[in-house]
């Protein structure tokens, strides 16, 4: 699987549409523009309407014209992120995307007790990365969202990315524990929760995948590495989710992955009633359609 891939399970789905908060952003319209020629969605335009508008007309005029995109004009950035959770609490849309809004204001709002998007669970950051030369997607977490997650937490991310992974097709996801070593260290607090994590998981307390740890990154994704080490394991060499230790180790990765090796990806947050999309002002239209359509296929699930 790739990310053109995801792209075409995402317009699988006739009746899947996007609240957009602070939709006035070149970056964002255009990934807009593209889901809306690909047939992947139907948006709510939550912003400043004759920005998005002005934005829309020198950019994408064909947006004003199509039944597939309502604008909501709103009078601040606070405004748009209420009213674009409020349309996915309320049903009215499937999945949540950050514009031109400060992440910190569209979290206040989707954590909002009276019409936010709370369960009660963590909240994290599920990467599926496309790696020139790698044969598969691999999903990196967490990456932008826990800083230091403890064991309990550490279990929610896990099942937030596993549902994520079973949304797109990998039906028992291979989870990796990742640590500087492959060994328990007893002063290594990555290695002791990955053998927790391990044991949780063959006794069914985290479901629907294979979880085994701790690994190091080699040995979690090159087979080649983990037979060298004489590793025995079913996910050694073959991991679907990487479960970072920290969100430094995660945001290094992650980038890493984007600069040195020129990888694709699509994000998003999971863990609240519906799947937020929420890209860093910096990345790539292309990269918020890849987002867009891992949010629409983890909603449909």
């Amino acid at each position: 699987m790739d990310l053109e891939t995801l792209i075409n399970q995402a317009t699988q789905w006739e009746e899947a549409t996007v609240a957009v908060a602070a939709a006035e952003d070149a970056e964002v319209l255009e990934a807009v523009s593209m889901a809306v020629e690909r047939g992947m969605a139907n948006f709510l335009l939550y912003g400043h309407k004759e920005k998005i508008e002005t934005i829309i007309e020198t950019n994408h005029p064909e947006l004003l014209k199509t039944e597939s995109v309502k604008i909501l004009h709103t009078d601040s950035n606070k405004e748009s992120a209420e009213e674009a959770v409020k349309a996915v609490k309320n049903n009215d849309a499937n999945a949540l995307m950050k514009g031109n809004v400060a992440t910190a204001i569209i979290l206040k709002a989707v954590l909002n007790k009276e019409f936010g998007l709370r369960t009660g669970n963590v909240l994290s950051h599920v990467a599926a990365f496309e790696v020139p030369g790698y044969e598969r997607l691999i999903l990196v977490t967490d990456a932008a969202m826990n800083i230091a997650p403890e064991l309990d937490q550490k279990v929610q991310i896990i099942n937030n990315a596993v549902g994520v992974a079973r949304s797109i097709g990998i039906d028992y996801p291979k989870v990796a524990p990742i640590a500087a070593v492959e060994v328990v260290n007893p002063n290594m607090q990555a290695t002791l929760d990955a053998a927790v994590l391990t044991q949780m998981n063959k006794r069914g307390q985290i479901p629907h995948c294979i979880v085994d740890g701790p690994l190091a990154l080699d040995n979690a994704v090159s087979l080649e590495a983990a037979e060298h080490k004489k590793i025995s394991s079913e996910v050694a060499g073959q991991a679907d989710i990487l479960l970072v230790p920290t969100i430094e180790a995660g945001n290094a990765l992650y980038k890493s992955l984007m600069y040195f090796a020129r990888a694709k990806v699509g994000a998003v947050i999971a863990g609240a009633k519906a799947p937020i999309v929420l890209t860093s002002r910096a990345d790539s239209a292309q990269s918020k359609l890849y987002s867009l359509a891992l949010a629409i296929c983890s909603a449909k699930k």
